[in-house]
């Protein structure tokens, strides 16, 4: 049986991710006061083949950046963030920007509009990247988040693959009946 006090922090340790908000993780942890830290795993520009156009989204042939990131909340490895970014719309990228804020930098200083993201969450098996990156301890899955990322002109920019601990996030949103 667990005490309340144990369980209170338990409780503020989880992140309250909200589904139907399109918030940078950056934004999240600052709006939430956990203490945090991204690690760039890798940064690099890939061509797409066709089984990467069928899961992202992206034509077959298209450049993209591919970033791998790790994030660290409160101590605990808790999230591999896996982005591809269309690199004619993204033409630097280094690893400075992507430990900080991509969201940020493509608003503040290239100026794209971020409008909108269709996301799919899914309970997956752990991969092996999963497996090094995250701190599973005993968990076999991770909670999995994949989001097509659109700009205000309807062209998509993203396709993220967000990986997290099962423990460690508790999914939020807030529903509306339409009569």
């Amino acid at each position: 049986v667990r005490s309340s006090a144990a369980s209170d922090v338990y409780k503020r340790q989880q992140i309250n991710f909200p589904v139907s908000d399109l918030t940078s993780y950056q934004e999240l942890i600052e709006q939430q006061g956990l203490n945090s830290q991204t690690n760039v795993i890798s940064l690099d520009k890939i061509i797409v083949d066709s089984k990467l156009s069928e899961r992202t989204g992206f034509s077959n042939s298209q450049q993209v950046w591919r970033v791998v990131r790790q994030r660290v909340v409160e101590g605990c490895a808790s999230v591999v963030d896996i982005d591809y970014l269309d690199a004619k719309l993204i033409p630097q990228l280094n690893r400075d920007i992507a430990k900080h804020s991509i969201y940020d930098y493509l608003e503040n200083h290239l100026n794209l509009s971020i409008s909108h993201a269709f996301k799919e969450i899914t309970i997956d098996n752990a991969t092996e990247q999963d497996k090094i990156l995250i701190d599973l301890g005993k968990d076999l899955h991770v909670v999995c988040i994949r989001s097509k990322v659109y700009l205000s002109n309807g062209k998509q920019f993203q396709f993220t693959e967000s990986r997290h601990k099962l423990e460690k996030f508790k999914f939020v949103d807030y529903a509306k009946r339409h009569h």
